[in-house]
């Protein structure tokens, strides 16, 4: 048995990008071919696109992460790695998506609409693209960056012109299927539709859709019953009906309270997407008033008596009965003239164009704020700086190196001493911490040894971090080995 799914959380991975290559062209007679190195493949990221073919979530029910395809490494030759493979994830028309706080990210409605949820990381540079006149022969080359990882949050609302709303039992589901070639479950109990049931209706020549929301009870905006999760469903309906029982055994209901306590719960809900399709909120939608259960004699009577109640607030009052099909054409016109309406006023939306906000590659803003963490310690935040380290290959000392030119040439290291730091300080960067050297000649013309080298690294002189901490533990004595 199918299940109806119209909220579930997914967490999307974009793929990582390819490592860039290192390698000097080997010809025969030609010993200094230079750098061929090819760049990585960029990461395949995660679309979702709405497919008409596809009417709930369930899939993401049972799979609850995406991952996308990795981009491969460069080769020598000048060889580029291949791009990761997108992973095109397909999902319902009116999907919602979020994000974990809540805000929304895209509201996609439309066939084939195109919603880039998690982009892939970069390809990282191979020798060749890093080849200068102080670097002829790069020894390193840049790492691939890592793919964007996400949790999102999916909801599905409902796209339907005609939403019924009413207690539970009131006869939505039975007018649905009268109405339509639609089979949802009916029953004499309380809450028989656990999920909306969509009906597709032709009148004349207009052709709409009704959605069945499961019945709401007072306090439906606040979570009582199953009000809460089913209101969205009705976000997207141009016009709502109200299905009255007009033959109901409760005590202490008529079917002009059920409808003011219904009014109260719409006009209490707030939808997620203000201002949504041009929809505003669900009280200021089309109403329409359907008696229901008119062949019982008493709710033929009851409906008769409160119709003129309904017809003072304007709204259209239709007395039909679902078991005997009694009343049912006439409502069929109302509902399509109402559409009618509603599409004259408001064209169906085209599918949306995906809109693209590139993020500068050339930022180099960044500032330089003292560590909570470590005393006289210091981080580096900016977009560049912690890209840069990202890539860099930190077991090779050219590419230390290289970072570190890259870095002074931003402004890093005199924003550094501005700010205080004294030699030996702990700086982080992204993920990585280190002590600052600045007696390291970084950003100045370099004399090129071995590669994967930089002569610069072995001036240094100061002791490490970690030749600090063992002298420490030798003091203490907590390390009883002596060097």
């Amino acid at each position: 048995m199918s299940r109806f799914i119209d909220r579930v959380v997914l967490h999307v991975s974009a793929g990582k990008g390819g490592n860039g290559c290192s390698s000097v062209h080997r010809e025969k007679f030609k010993p200094l071919g230079g750098p061929d190195g090819g760049n990585g493949g960029q990461g395949g990221g995660v679309v979702f696109v709405v497919d008409s073919n596809v009417h709930t979530l369930l899939d993401f029910h049972f799979s609850s992460h995406a991952k996308a395809g990795n981009g491969t490494q460069g080769m020598g030759g000048n060889r580029e790695g291949a791009n990761g493979e997108d992973l095109i994830l397909k999902v319902p028309d009116g999907t919602v998506v979020l994000d974990k706080k809540g805000n929304v990210l895209a509201d996609m409605i439309g066939e084939g609409t195109r919603f880039d949820a998690a982009p892939g990381g970069r390809g990282g540079l191979g020798n060749a693209a890093l080849a200068s006149k102080a670097r002829r022969a790069p020894g390193f080359a840049l790492l691939g960056e890592e793919g964007i990882e996400r949790e999102l949050v999916l909801e599905l609302k409902s796209v339907a012109d005609v939403g019924l709303v009413g207690f539970p039992s009131a006869g939505k589901s039975s007018l649905v299927s009268v109405l339509s070639a639609a089979k949802p479950k009916i029953a004499d109990y309380p809450f028989t539709t656990l999920v909306p049931n969509l009906g597709v209706v032709s009148s004349g020549d207009t052709t709409f859709t009704v959605a069945d929301v499961p019945g709401l009870i007072p306090g439906a905006s606040q979570g009582r019953g199953l009000g809460l999760d089913f209101l969205r469903h009705l976000e997207r309906c141009a016009v709502l009906a109200h299905v009255v029982d007009c033959a109901t055994l409760d005590p202490g209901r008529d079917p002009i309270s059920d409808v003011d306590a219904l009014e109260a719960e719409l006009a209490a809900y707030k939808p997620a997407l203000s201002g949504d399709a041009s929809l505003g909120d669900l009280a200021d939608r089309p109403r329409i008033v359907v008696l229901n259960k008119a062949d019982i004699p008493e709710g033929a009577e009851l409906a008769e008596m409160v119709t003129a109640e309904f017809e003072s607030r304007d709204w259209p009052v239709y007395t039909i009965s679902a078991v005997t099909r009694a009343g049912l054409k006439p409502l069929t016109f109302a509902l399509a003239k109402l559409v009618e309406e509603y599409r004259t006023a408001h064209p169906a939306p085209e599918p949306r164009r995906q809109v693209l906000r590139p993020v500068a590659r050339n930022d180099d803003s960044f500032k330089v704020v003292k560590d909570p963490d470590i005393p006289d310690g210091f981080i580096v935040r900016g977009t560049r700086p912690e890209r840069w380290v990202r890539q860099t290959q930190f077991t090779n000392d050219e590419a230390v190196g290289y970072l570190a030119d890259r870095l002074a040439r931003l402004g890093v290291e005199d924003a550094l001493i501005k700010a205080g730091a004294q030699p030996g300080a702990s700086v982080t960067i992204g993920d990585v911490s280190f002590d600052w050297e600045p007696q390291t000649p970084a950003g100045v013309e370099i004399t090129m040894t071995g590669r994967g080298t930089d002569a610069r690294l072995d001036q240094v002189e100061r002791i490490g971090a970690s030749e600090r901490k063992h002298a420490r533990q030798v003091r203490r004595g907590l390390d009883t080995e002596q060097e």
